[in-house]
């Protein structure tokens, strides 16, 4: 769970650009969860400001949660992957709890 300050910005029907800010829920290095007050659809484009750095990114929208509510979980993916653009470090691909650099390896020797 990670909590980011983004400004959402969309285009509306009219082409009349539309913003919000909010903050995530939990990221990755393909995209995110956020809390949204926006009306939006999947398959919508989106770009995502990180609020620290101000760097942009293109997504889509790719889940929207039934929940009514004043704000809902808003899924998005980045078009291209970006692990960088939340400025953590994620663990590689092909970590496990069997990796020798994971806290509590039964393997490892004391």
């Amino acid at each position: 769970m990670v909590k980011v300050s983004v400004m959402v910005l969309a285009g509306e029907a009219d082409n009349k650009p539309v913003s919000e800010e909010t903050r995530t829920v939990t990221v990755n290095a393909h995209g995110a969860m956020i809390l949204l007050g926006l009306k939006v659809s999947i398959g919508q484009l989106l770009t995502l400001r990180n609020s620290t750095t101000g760097e942009e990114i293109a997504c889509r929208v790719v889940y929207v949660s039934p929940h009514e509510s004043e704000k809902r979980q808003v899924g998005v993916d980045f078009i291209e992957p970006c692990p960088r653009f939340w400025r953590i470090s994620f663990p590689p691909s092909d970590w496990s709890t069997r990796s020798p650099e994971a806290k509590g390896n039964p393997t490892k020797q004391k």
